[in-house]
């Protein structure tokens, strides 16, 4: 496997990485600036008012998504194990 093989195989899975995980921290981070905003406008400083609606979101959408999320990884793997032979030699 020559250095540019293992360079493309990484950003490969880099991007997908980052494919995965954007979307829930893209909610958790709105989810979060919701309840500070809240907390703020409120004046309520309990550590579970951010906390629990924050993961319990974050499970949900991991649960509703997990079709989707299955299947990309899924197809990722097949792929990375049908270009196995490149890797190889």
């Amino acid at each position: 496997m020559t250095p540019d093989m293992t360079a493309e195989l990484m950003r490969a899975l880099l991007r997908e990485a980052l494919l995965l995980a954007l979307p829930v921290l893209l909610l958790a981070a709105a989810v979060s600036f919701l309840l500070s905003l809240f907390q703020t406008l409120t004046s309520l400083q309990d550590q579970t008012i951010s906390t629990v609606p924050r993961l319990a979101t974050v499970a949900l959408f991991l649960l509703l998504a997990m079709n989707w999320y299955v299947s990309h990884i899924l197809t990722y793997t097949r792929q990375l194990l049908v270009d196995l032979h490149r890797y190889l030699g």
